[in-house]
């Protein structure tokens, strides 16, 4: 088996989960979502956007329901020793060998949480599986039971997650090496895989953003590539992504001299990333570092310009996105702040009516006295002067 963990780390992580499935008074599990696969048993897989169960009850082995060519991933990738395969066959559904395998278990008539949100179970497969448990069990959404366990990452976590943070810092060195008039993005996006690949690292869980010009406000990738010119901007999101732990990275960079918008713009990032940093602590919420960062960019007039989302939790993550959602810096988001979260904090600023582009963030890890910037690159305007 490749685990990435010890022993010891994921016998914690199952009495943890034991623990808060007793609170609920829940006597089985539903596993669809990868990530909590990957933190309960180092099951790493792209197989769930198919169909996959990992049926978990407190105490008891794990039982793994997939598709064939998962069967050796299974074996070669986790501790999970029962693994049970379900074949592709018209016009039967995997949903039904769910039932059986939970009336062999003895579970009819208890109470079994389902991990409804997740990528890994898609809408119609939910319908089905409710309609296929409505009189069998007390089925009850338990999305982010793990998820709220694996928001505090351990040591052993944080390990993989300062390594994903040097990735990123070369990945994006790298890049601004090969930003010149002329160049294409593509050798940029190459020059940013080429170092995180070479450092041996993972894909990111999306794909990295990257627009110049007028695409440089944009804030989602998209296909076509552009050629610099001589007077430009470009915005680059990118993570580094280790044993797929995510430690995320955002700059916009211009070329030639910056306009006073730039400067401007740039200048506001900075003070609402700090304001930020003075409440990423223990003690306040997702919500007050929303608060925190919209009041200094709207003091500034810049209330048109700026996202809803200042930040959020970044760990192991698949497919389609390296967002740990539900855990988002929006307004009134009650979630406290706690010790050894991991979060991304990324300021962007696109004024439209001027075409200017403006961005800068960074990962942390929370501490008690404050957090710990994961990347050693400067804050200042990154500039390609001619």
């Amino acid at each position: 088996m490749a685990l990435h963990f010890s022993s010891e780390e994921f016998a914690r992580r199952r009495a943890a989960l034991d623990a808060l499935l007793a609170e609920r008074k829940l006597d089985c599990l539903l596993i669809f979502s990868q990530e909590s696969m990957y933190w309960l048993s180092g099951y790493d897989s792209f197989g769930f956007c198919f169909f996959q169960c990992l049926i978990y009850r407190p105490g008891e082995e794990p039982i793994l329901l997939t598709r064939s060519p998962d069967l050796r991933q299974a074996r070669h990738t986790s501790n999970i020793n029962d693994i049970r395969v379900w074949i592709d066959v018209a016009g039967k559904s995997p949903v039904s060998q769910v039932k059986d395998m939970l009336f062999e278990l003895e579970l009819l008539g208890t109470r079994i949480g389902v991990e409804f949100d997740s990528h890994g179970l898609t809408a119609a497969r939910g319908r089905e599986l409710d309609d296929s448990l409505r009189s069998f069990a007390d089925i009850e959404d338990a999305s982010y039971l793990i998820s709220s366990l694996r928001l505090t990452k351990s040591e052993e976590e944080l390990v993989y997650v300062r390594k994903a943070a040097e990735l990123a810092d070369q990945a994006f060195t790298d890049a601004l090496a090969a930003t010149k008039p002329g160049a294409n993005e593509a050798d940029i996006l190459a020059a940013m895989h080429h170092a995180i690949f070479e450092g041996g690292g993972d894909y990111a869980a999306n794909e990295f953003v990257l627009g110049s010009g007028r695409d440089a406000l944009l804030c989602r990738p998209k296909s076509g590539r552009r050629t610099l010119a001589d007077h430009d901007q470009m915005t680059v999101e990118l993570a580094g992504a280790y044993r797929r732990y995510h430690a995320a990275l955002m700059r916009t960079v211009v070329i030639g001299e910056p306009t006073p918008r730039h400067l401007e713009l740039h200048q506001a990032a900075c003070a609402a990333l700090s304001a930020i940093e003075d409440k990423m602590r223990p003690g306040f919420t997702f919500g007050d570092l929303f608060d925190a960062h919209a009041t200094e960019l709207d003091s500034r007039g810049l209330t048109a310009h700026r996202i809803s989302v200042c930040a959020y939790s970044l760990g192991a993550r698949f497919a389609p996105s390296w967002m740990d959602a539900p855990y988002l810096a929006y307004k009134g988001n009650p979630q406290p702040i706690e010790a050894n979260m991991v979060l991304f904090a990324p300021i962007m600023l696109m004024d439209s009516d001027s075409e200017t582009a403006m961005t800068l963030g960074r990962s942390y890890i929370v501490a008690d006295n404050g957090p710990e910037p994961l990347s050693q690159l400067s804050l200042d305007l990154p500039q390609k002067l001619l």
